[in-house]
């Protein structure tokens, strides 16, 4: 695998000159590109230079080996009926249940990301190379944007609950995104200063390549002593894509899925100068990775009482229809 870099947002940082797992690395001045597994293991990269520029010139080889998934459809709706009975239980009122597909492939995947800018642009697109792992995001959701004025650091955090191919949701979906923004306003006021969290947008519809999402933002203002250190304890893994109440439901995930690595976890950028921070996190959905000479790909569902265990298998391969047919060379532009 060749030198580290990172892409996002019209812009490739090259020339690593830190590699950090631990999240207090952040508290130095400089750019950091930030990969951090749904289990919460930090990858850190600084790079000495930042310049705005296309990703890559490579092209996409797909290969002609078959998809395996980690659950068939009966294994999946039999995983969800389960999580109905939890729920059903008392154990939990939401979880996001998920599944991660694979096949064999030894291929750089910068090819693979310009093909997925070019047929499924997304707002949180991003390729991470360095520490020995590979991502190709086209992610739609911000996890955290970060942003410093003469008022202090502003924090967005904007989750995505409702997935469909027409723009009117159902009673499930906006439950469910509520469920989600009540956890993330909680999160947010961990590190934000008192009274400064808000929902300035809730349940809002917007459209991305083939598919509608229900999109809510909650922002608040950080605290003038916040660590890095607190990051994780406060705020992750990310709401969305784990559960409402989170500790039971992250148990219930661990249990009935195992590790999910890259899948769910975080990608993205901060740039710190003195005390002005800038960066834009996203949840690593929507992504491939290399893994033991493997392609992956992650995909899921959020589950509440009112789910049909078959309506979210369907749904989990509608979020990967579009990407998969992408990565086999199928859709073109």
């Amino acid at each position: 695998m060749s030198a580290e870099c990172f892409w996002m947002g019209g812009r490739l940082a090259t020339g690593a000159i830190e590699i950090s797992h631990e999240p207090s690395a952040l508290e130095s001045d400089g750019f950091w590109a930030i990969q951090v597994d749904y289990e919460g293991q930090w990858t850190l990269i600084r790079f000495a230079e930042v310049l705005e520029r296309l990703p890559f010139p490579d092209v996409w080889q797909p290969s002609s080996s078959s998809w395996q998934s980690t659950m068939n459809k009966d294994e999946y709706t039999d995983y969800v009926s389960r999580a109905r009975e939890a729920i059903a239980d008392g154990d939990f009122y939401q979880v996001n249940a998920c599944r991660i597909i694979s096949r064999e492939s030894s291929e750089s995947l910068t090819g693979l990301f310009n093909t997925l800018l070019e047929n499924n642009p997304a707002p949180y697109a991003a390729y991470f190379r360095g520490d020995g792992k590979e991502i190709a995001s086209a992610s739609p959701e911000l996890f955290l944007s970060i942003t410093t004025d003469i008022e202090g650091v502003h924090l967005k955090t904007s989750p995505i609950k409702g997935t469909s191919t027409d723009p009117a949701f159902g009673e499930k979906d906006q439950s469910e995104n509520v469920m989600i923004v009540d956890l993330m306003r909680n999160d947010l006021s961990r590190i934000c200063e008192d009274g400064s969290v808000e929902v300035p947008r809730l349940l809002g519809v917007e459209e991305h390549p083939g598919l509608f999402h229900l999109v809510s933002d909650v922002v608040g203002k950080l605290r003038q002593n916040f660590k890095w250190i607190d990051f994780s304890s406060a705020l992750l893994p990310a709401g969305s894509i784990s559960g409402a109440p989170k500790s039971s439901a992250t148990a219930f995930i661990e249990a009935n899925e195992g590790p999910r690595g890259v899948y769910c976890g975080l990608l993205g950028w901060v740039e710190k100068s003195g005390a002005n921070i800038n960066g834009v996190l996203s949840v690593a959905i929507r992504t491939f990775w290399r893994e033991d000479d493997r392609l992956k790909f992650g995909t899921g569902a959020g589950i509440t009482w009112g789910s049909d265990p078959v309506g979210e298998w369907e749904e989990t391969e509608l979020k990967a229809k579009r990407l998969i047919a992408i990565a086999d060379g199928r859709l073109g532009k």
